[in-house]
C-alpha cells in the first residue's frame, strides 16, 4: 500500500529528529579517576554510580593471601568509554564487562578499564575483576597512628577499613558518597567463622573450607564493609524490641572483662531506636576480636567490630554510628563531625538516661581539661584536614556542639531535630549545612553564630555558654 505524501513527510521529519539527536548526544569520554574529595582526591570514580557489589574472597591464612572475584554492578552518569575503580597493592588478573573481556592498565592505585563498546549513560553495567596477593594493611597518622584495613591476626583477619582501605581488599569505587548494596561470599579453613555485614544468607562447606554468604540490602559505603575472618563464638537471638542481634566473640576474650556485649548491644540499638527514629538496618550486633594492636573499634554496618573488649561507652558511640555515620554518611570526609561528634554527644546520651551525669556534665568536663591555646581548640572541627580528620577535638569539641546548641534551641526541639534528621536522610548522603539548616527551621531560630563559635573558630570559646545564650 503507497503511503500518503503527509506519511512520507512525517517518517522524513522523524528521522531527521532522531539523527538529530544521535549527532547531538556527547561523544563517549572517561570518566573521571577519583570524585575529587580535598582529603581524597583520587578515591571514588565518576562517570558512574555503584548499585551494587558481588564480593567473592578466599582467604588463607596460613599463606596470608586473599583471592577474589568482585561484580560491580553500577549506572552510568555519561556516555562512557573508559572507567577507573579503585584497588590497592593487589594483582589483576582479568577484567570483564558486560561478560566480554575488557583492556584495562594500572596506575598507582587505579584500574582504568576499556570495555569494548562505549557504556551509554542511563544504562547498568557489570563488570567483573578476578584478581589476589598478599593483602596490605595501611598506616599513618590518619588512624590514630594505627594500622587499619585487613589486617592478619593469630588466627584469621580484623577487616576495618575507614576511611580508605576497603580498596585494600576488593576494586571499588571507595568513597561514601558512592554507596551500595552488597552482597559477600567469603571463603575461609573449616574452623573460622567469616563475618560479614547484613544477614547470614547460608552457609556451606566446600572442601577443606567454609563459604559464608552474607547480605547487605541497605546502601552502604564502601569503608563500612568487613570480612572478618576467626574463631569466634556467635551468638543469636533478638533484641526485646524484635531487631535481630548477631554478636561474634573471640572466644579467648569471652571471660576478660565485665562488658556483657550481647546484652548491652541488644538494649542500646533498642533506646536509640526511641531517640534517634528506627533502627535503619536488618540486624544489629557486633564482632569482637583479639586485636589489641588495632587501637580502634569501627561502626562496620550493622555489626560494629571491637579489638578486644571495650567499654559500655564504646559500644553506645559504635552503635549511634549505624544512625550517624552509617544510614546518613558524609558528603565529602571535611563532614566527619557529623560522623563522630554525633556519636560522642550519644556516649554522653546513654550515661544521662543510665544516671551517671548528665550531658550538661560531661560538657562542663570537656570545656574545663583543656586550657586555652591548646591544639585541642586549634582544630577546625569542620574541616580537620586530612591528617588530623580523627583528632580528639572532632569528638569531644564536636559533641560540645550538640550540648551547646540543646542549650540553646531547648530539649523539645533538640530531640525533634536527631529524629527529623536521620530521617531526612536516611540510607543517603549529607553536609554540616544541612544539618544547620535543619535546626534553624526546626527551631526557629539563627544559629550561624553558635556553630562558627563551637565547629569553626580555631580557638577556645570565652564561656561554656558561648553561642548559647
Amino acid at each position: 500500500m503507497a503511503l500518503s505524501r503527509s506519511t512520507r513527510l512525517l517518517a522524513l521529519a522523524t528521522a531527521a529528529a532522531s539523527a538529530w539527536v544521535i549527532s547531538a548526544a556527547p561523544a563517549p569520554s572517561p570518566g573521571a579517576p577519583g570524585v575529587g574529595d580535598p582529603y581524597f582526591p583520587q578515591l571514588g570514580n565518576g562517570g558512574y554510580d555503584v548499585r551494587h557489589y558481588a564480593l567473592d574472597v578466599a582467604y588463607d591464612p596460613d599463606a596470608d593471601r586473599l583471592d577474589g572475584r568482585t561484580t560491580v554492578t553500577a549506572r552510568a552518569t555519561r556516555n562512557l568509554s573508559s572507567f577507573d575503580l579503585d584497588l590497592q597493592k593487589l594483582e589483576v588478573a582479568s577484567v570483564e564487562v558486560n561478560g566480554r573481556p575488557a583492556d584495562f592498565t594500572r596506575s598507582g592505585d587505579e584500574i582504568k578499564i576499556t570495555p569494548k563498546s562505549h557504556l551509554r549513560k542511563g544504562r547498568t553495567f557489570d563488570v567483573t575483576v578476578v584478581y589476589g596477593g598478599v593483602p596490605e594493611a595501611l598506616s599513618g597518622p590518619i588512624v590514630f597512628g594505627s594500622d587499619y584495613g585487613w589486617m592478619k591476626t593469630k588466627d584469621g583477619v580484623f577487616v576495618a577499613c575507614e576511611p580508605n582501605a576497603a580498596s585494600t581488599w576488593f576494586p571499588s569505587s571507595d568513597h561514601p558518597s558512592d554507596k551500595a548494596a552488597f552482597d559477600i561470599r567469603i571463603k575461609a579453613p573449616k574452623g573460622l567463622t567469616g563475618v560479614s555485614n547484613g544477614r547470614l544468607v547460608s552457609t556451606r562447606d566446600e572442601g577443606s573450607d567454609t563459604v559464608s554468604h552474607w547480605r547487605e540490602t541497605k546502601p552502604m559505603a564502601t569503608y563500612l564493609a568487613t570480612a572478618t575472618i576467626g574463631k569466634f563464638d556467635v551468638r543469636t537471638g533478638k533484641t526485646p524490641g524484635g531487631i535481630p542481634v548477631y554478636v561474634a566473640i573471640d572466644p579467648t576474650l569471652q571471660n576478660t572483662g565485665q562488658v556483657d556485649v550481647y546484652g548491652l548491644t541488644s538494649e542500646i540499638t533498642d533506646y536509640w531506636a526511641t531517640v534517634f527514629g528506627p533502627y535503619p538496618f536488618e540486624e544489629t550486633g557486633a564482632i569482637v576480636d583479639d586485636m589489641p594492636q588495632a587501637g580502634f573499634s569501627l561502626e562496620t554496618q550493622t555489626k560494629p567490630i571491637y579489638s578486644a573488649v571495650r567499654s559500655e561507652n564504646t559500644i553506645a558511640h559504635e552503635l549511634a554510628h549505624q544512625w550517624f555515620g552509617d544510614s546518613v554518611s558524609v558528603a565529602e570526609w571535611k563532614d566527619i563531625w557529623l560522623n563522630e561528634g554525633f556519636a560522642t554527644y550519644a556516649s554522653w546520651l546513654w550515661n544521662e538516661h543510665k544516671g551517671r551525669g548528665s550531658a550538661h556534665d560531661a560538657f562542663l568536663a570537656a570545656y574545663n581539661r583543656y586550657p586555652a591555646g591548646d591544639t585541642f581548640w586549634t582544630t577546625v572541627v569542620a574541616d580537620p584536614q586530612r591528617d588530623t580528620m580523627f583528632a580528639n577535638a572532632v569528638y569531644q569539641r564536636g559533641a560540645m556542639a550538640l550540648q551547646a546548641l540543646r542549650e540553646r534551641i531547648g530539649d523539645k526541639a533538640f530531640f525533634e531535630l536527631l529524629p527529623a534528621w536521620t530521617k531526612q536522610n536516611r540510607y543517603g548522603n549529607a553536609e554540616i549545612d544541612d544539618f544547620v539548616d535543619l535546626a534553624e527551621e526546626i527551631s526557629g531560630k539563627s544559629l550561624d553564630g553558635l556553630f562558627e563559635t563551637w565547629i569553626y573558630e580555631p580557638s577556645k570559646p570565652g564561656s561554656p555558654s558561648a553561642g548559647v545564650r
